[in-house]
């Protein structure tokens, strides 16, 4: 339940301090005075969207706290704690918004600071406010099913219709995007294909261009090869009128006669003795590879082929010739793709079938749950109706829906349901679609009578109605307040009001009053002693004269 409200430089407000009680509050005051005040504000600490005329003139920012008891509110506490945002000390919950008079904002919970969103799924937990014009909004469809629903109760069969409903929409969605694709998948498919045969005849190989073209240019270089290689091998040593090794051997030996002489010729002696172990391998190295090496034609004919194979595909793939073997891998991949979004094609069909057969299984759960929930719904707000001077009122849920069948035209993520208020206020009168026979006072009572049997079904500790008793006076406003005090016997109850008989039913009465010095205007908010609602209920019963007879009046209203 509400406990307290700090306001502090909002709207017309300056400072305000509220302190909030059980059962039902009422909300009085003159026209103008800002009885709404407090309601906005909490409105705010809600999450609500803030405009820059939220602050008060001449301010910087606007500071708007909320504290809650959570005591007995366990979705909150799992909220709270789902999100570290519970005080382990203490089961309040505080709201509290700051705006800036340039319009930017920041919210807290519990002390810390979090999105807006945030404000708005806690708030919904917590408190549930009716505004006087949420009687304009149970003329539209979609709000007369999430009236129904709500009073139906049956949120997991919601989930299932909304599930198969996703289901299904994404289903659809890809069978549209895989039936669109589906010529140009066929198209591309023909050229892969075509492309795929060709390499898979070619075969190429991971790193198989490098080591190709190594061999190509060795075999085409046979011939230079082998006459270099034989004539560096007679230059190198097999010349016996001269060769390099001979004339290096030569060379060392005498080097090393004189050494003894000498032995500063040491160093040199070895550079030579170790250059000539170095060129009698090279002798021994050239001498191998000029006897393995091969002109093989046939060997040539088969890389030559190859190796020009190769630049021709790449030339056609227009890439290099060392990419040919991750392209062919890529276009194998592709086309398996598209075999792939075929079969899937086939299978997202079969998928969508079952889907649409769960999706309607599931619609008509609902639609049966909803037609059992509109009967009894129908005859509480009837009764309701006959009970706020509409003694001939009757109200009827219509529920329409289409006939189980494989289509798509009657899928929809709230089921295939068409729900319809109707009503009929006087005698003889056919049931009709409220906005075609009740006049706004009428709709407004309709509505409260719906919020107030609503109210006990849907679980929500706190409930605000803010003026939804406009249009009404005499003994409906009676019953009004009535019902409204009937409601706060288990919940907290506040309520935003101009009825002397909704006035007196409150447990608490806060009067809302406009100070102005003709520069400055101020709004203040009391809370009423006894001997002050007597006065109060008396103002709101006879005006500005106040007399003994309204006095009276205010008297025996408030001791019923």
């Amino acid at each position: 339940m509400l406990l307290h409200l700090n306001i502090q430089n909002f709207a017309i407000v300056q400072s305000l301090d509220i302190d909030w009680q059980q059962g039902m509050t009422t909300i009085t005051g003159e026209t103008g005075a800002g009885k709404s005040i407090a309601i906005d504000a909490l409105g705010l600490c809600l999450g609500e969207r803030a405009t820059t005329n939220a602050v008060r003139p001449h301010c910087k920012k606007a500071e708007l706290a909320a504290t809650f008891e959570t005591q007995n509110n366990l979705a909150a506490q799992q909220w709270l704690q789902q999100h570290d945002l519970d005080l382990e000390s203490d089961t309040v919950c505080i709201l509290r918004r700051i705006i800036s008079s340039e319009g930017r904002s920041k919210a807290y919970i519990n002390g810390s600071q979090v999105p807006l969103v945030q404000l708005k799924e806690i708030g919904q937990l917590l408190i549930n406010i009716h505004g006087q014009h949420d009687h304009q909004l149970i003329v539209k469809s979609s709000q007369q099913c999430k009236l129904l629903d709500e009073y139906a109760s049956h949120p997991l069969l919601l989930d299932d219709v909304k599930h198969y409903y996703k289901q299904w929409h994404n289903l659809n969605k890809e069978l549209v995007e895989l039936q669109e694709s589906k010529h140009q998948r066929e198209a591309q498919q023909q050229l892969i294909q075509y492309q795929v045969i060709e390499l898979d005849e070619f075969s190429p190989q991971q790193n198989e261009f490098k080591s190709l073209e190594k061999d190509y240019k060795r075999h085409a270089n046979a011939q230079d090869l082998l006459e270099t290689t034989l004539a560096s091998l007679q230059t190198l040593a097999d010349d016996e009128s001269f060769n390099v090794l001979d004339a290096l051997r030569q060379c060392s030996d005498n080097i090393a006669s004189i050494m003894r002489v000498d032995d500063k010729l040491e160093s040199v002696a070895t550079l030579l003795n170790d250059s000539l172990i170095q060129l009698e391998e090279a002798k021994t190295d050239l001498k191998s590879y000029y006897q393995h090496l091969e002109l093989d034609p046939q060997a040539y004919a088969f890389i030559e082929e190859r190796y020009s194979t190769s630049l021709q595909l790449a030339k056609k793939h227009n890439i290099s010739p060392e990419m040919l073997y991750e392209t062919h891998q890529q276009l194998k991949q592709t086309l398996s793709e598209i075999c792939h979004d075929e079969s899937r094609l086939d299978l997202v069909i079969n998928e969508l079938e079952k889907t649409k057969i769960l999706y309607h299984e599931s619609a008509n759960a609902l639609s049966k749950s909803r037609s059992q929930a509109a009967c009894k719904l129908s005859a509480l707000i009837s009764k309701s109706m006959q009970e706020l001077n509409m003694p001939n009122g009757r109200f009827f849920i219509s529920i329409k829906n289409e006939p189980q069948q494989n289509t798509s035209a009657n899928i929809s993520i709230n089921g295939v349901d068409k729900i319809d208020f109707q009503v009929s206020i006087n005698p003889g009168q056919a049931l009709e679609a409220m906005n075609k026979v009740a006049s706004g006072g009428e709709l407004s009572r309709i509505s409260l009578a719906m919020q107030v049997i609503l109210a006990d079904k849907v679980v929500t500790p706190t409930l605000i109605f803010d003026e939804v008793d406009v249009g009404i006076s005499g003994p409906t406003a009676a019953m009004v307040g009535k019902k409204l005090q009937q409601l706060s016997k288990n919940t907290q109850v506040i309520c935003v009001t101009h009825l002397p008989q909704v006035a007196c039913k409150g447990h608490q009465q806060l009067f809302v009053s406009k100070l102005t010095d003709g520069e400055k205007t101020q709004t203040n908010v009391t809370e009423l002693s006894k001997q002050s609602r007597i006065k109060e209920i008396a103002r709101l019963l006879a005006g500005d004269k106040i007399s003994e007879h309204s006095l009276a009046n205010a008297k025996e209203l408030l001791a019923s």
